[in-house]
């Protein structure tokens, strides 16, 4: 049975971990035969999104929102207006929903997360109204929880606790649930008493990132000679994301660059008397405060950081000059690829350095430790545990700092080894975390669901 099937979130078409996966799901969906649209509050690079306003990521009202129920009530006179303030924008996001499931004649809404994290109450409230003033069926696609993230812990009003206790997520006879890992699984049965599938989050394994002629100039755009090594942070920059361990052991490479010093590594080049250590942000910048902190701590660490957000879009593009490389084109001229996430759904950037070829530094957060791990990758380990400084900034011991700096100057000098891991990383990968692993589940879940 052809279904016409609406993938929803806040935003789409950009570098964020949802967004990407989004995509996968729309390629294979499509490839089983289904219609396939995107709803969303900004469309990104892409063109065809039917539009809500008022899920835009960073709404004004929203934003407002989310000050007032989770960190501080003070803009509103009563809990009762901020109520009604949340659900007049929950009605018009029901009356737009209702108009474009009509429209375009929608059979199935698979909902990103906005039924899982409280983000946008509004949302919440309007898509299940929505749902139970309508015939459509959805399938609730959550890629985290707002019991795992501290910024909803604290609720200001009870409403606000009550939403989050019933509507995130919700129960209803036409709402189905997919998690992406094990752990989500049973605390939401344990939570809340719903049944879920897992669905791994998953790449397409058959792409070949590569330096061509589009991305050929990418390292000397920003100044990084042939010679230099990239450390690539291809993360979003938000404080879960453990950057800080990246640059702990960029900062030891640094001190033990006299180890590479006029030796050829493994992509054939000399590591020169003029050779850097770069490490290369590129993902969003979603936390201005801690984005600050590790700036500041790697100008202490003496850590060459470079952020070029600005020049990496979700596709490539070259609008008169103003050049805009792919997430894959950074992919394809790294060195290294750091992924010391301490708290992560799944771990989207670790399955694309196994696409990439590239070998990881990782740190063991839990879910890497229940889903991920027992694949046997190889990996640069920093080990599971970490502490926080005063200055919130996460730590590992410095003796584990030191094997991994060790661990990696050994790989970047021997070619064959380096090869056959990032080989082998592959095979692993292209087995369990591949889009025809994805086109299974699907087509299980979706026929079900017809």
């Amino acid at each position: 049975m052809k279904l016409t099937i609406a993938l929803c979130h806040f935003r789409v078409g950009e570098t964020d971990g949802v967004s990407l996966e989004m995509d996968k799901w729309k390629l294979v969906l499509e490839k089983l035969g289904h219609n396939v649209i995107y709803v969303a509050g900004s469309k990104g690079t892409l063109k065809e999104v039917e539009i809500i306003e008022e899920l835009h990521y960073n709404d004004a009202t929203n934003n407002k929102v989310v000050e007032n129920a989770y960190v501080k009530f003070q803009a509103y006179n009563s809990e009762e207006a901020f109520k009604q303030e949340i659900e007049k924008e929950a009605a018009s996001i029901e009356t737009k929903l209702l108009n474009i499931i009509k429209k375009k004649n929608i059979d199935l809404l698979m909902v990103n997360n906005m039924f899982s994290l409280g983000w946008n109450l509004s949302a919440g409230l309007g898509f299940f109204n929505a749902i139970k003033n309508s015939d459509v069926k959805c399938l609730c696609h959550h890629h985290d929880f707002h019991w795992e993230r501290e910024k909803y812990s604290h609720p200001t009003c009870a409403f606000v606790k009550d939403y989050l206790k019933t509507i995130f997520p919700p129960s209803h006879p036409r709402i189905k649930h997919v998690v992406i890992n094990t752990i989500a699984k049973n605390e939401l049965y344990k939570r809340r008493q719903i049944e879920s599938t897992v669905v791994p989050n998953v790449f397409d394994f058959d792409n070949d990132w590569k330096v061509d002629d589009f991305n050929a100039d990418f390292r000397s755009t920003f100044g990084i000679k042939e010679n230099d090594l990239i450390i690539l942070q291809a993360t979003r920059i938000v404080q879960r994301k453990g950057i800080e361990l990246a640059l702990d052991v960029v900062s030891e490479l640094n001190t033990n660059k006299h180890k590479l010093a006029g030796k050829t590594m493994y992509n054939g080049q000399v590591f020169g008397a003029d050779s850097n250590i770069v490490f290369l942000m590129v993902g969003l910048n979603e936390d201005p405060p801690y984005f600050d902190k590790i700036m500041r701590y790697a100008q202490q660490k003496k850590v060459d950081i470079r952020w070029v957000n600005d020049h990496i879009d979700h596709e490539r593009s070259d609008d008169h000059g103003h050049k805009k490389y792919s997430l894959w084109d950074a992919y394809a001229h790294c060195d290294l690829v750091t992924y010391t996430s301490l708290l992560e759904g799944w771990g989207n950037q670790f399955i694309e350095a196994l696409v990439a070829k590239k070998i990881i530094i990782s740190y063991q957060y839990p879910v890497f430790v229940t889903d991920i791990l027992p694949l046997n990758f190889h990996t640069v380990d920093l080990g599971d545990q970490h502490t926080l400084k005063e200055d919130g900034l996460a730590s590992v011991k410095q003796t584990i700092i030191d094997r991994a700096a060790e661990k990696t100057i050994e790989l970047l000098l021997d070619g064959v080894t380096y090869q056959r891991l990032t080989s082998e990383n592959y095979t692993l990968g292209k087995k369990n975390l591949s889009m025809d692993a994805l086109e299974r589940l699907l087509k299980s879940i979706v026929q079900n669901e017809g």
